[in-house]
């Protein structure tokens, strides 16, 4: 696995896996639609902010961390679904989170309710700061497994 900096170009890769991996916990809460899961996406990629995901020497997803002022958000991660369950994205974490606790700062996250990946997240150190019907919001201070 590496991560490689995104490109404009990279925006409906990743709008399209999104869809994909994001279909299941959206049906299930009742907030699937094909155009907007899509259109959220284009409407807040930022490159900058973006590291694409590759695995055997092709896309296998993305993952952002945005600066804000009270530490970081990490935000569009997307993992291709044949990979899920076989390390990539705790790879994928443990190289982000490493940067993050380097700069001494806390990140946070938003995950949907049921969503697998909240066991992967809570395994990173992140817990729980607030739930509502929908979202799980979840924060990691630095360094959180030292």
């Amino acid at each position: 696995m590496e991560l490689r900096p995104a490109v404009p170009d990279d925006l409906e890769a990743i709008a399209e896996l999104r869809a994909v991996v994001m279909r299941p916990d959206l049906e299930r809460l009742g907030r699937y639609d094909p155009h907007r899961v899509r259109q959220r996406f284009r409407d807040a990629f930022v490159p900058e902010h973006t590291s694409i995901i590759v695995v055997e020497g092709e896309f296998a997803g993305s993952v952002a961390v945005r600066p804000a002022s009270e530490g970081h958000w990490l935000e569009h991660f997307y993992l291709a679904p044949e990979l899920h369950g076989r390390g990539v994205g705790s790879a994928v974490l443990r190289e982000v989170l490493a940067g993050t606790d380097a700069a001494g700062a806390p990140v946070r996250l938003q995950v949907l309710q049921g969503s697998p990946a909240r066991r992967l997240y809570e395994r990173h150190g992140f817990t729980v700061e607030a739930e509502d019907p929908i979202d799980v919001s979840m924060v990691r201070p630095p360094s959180a497994l030292r």
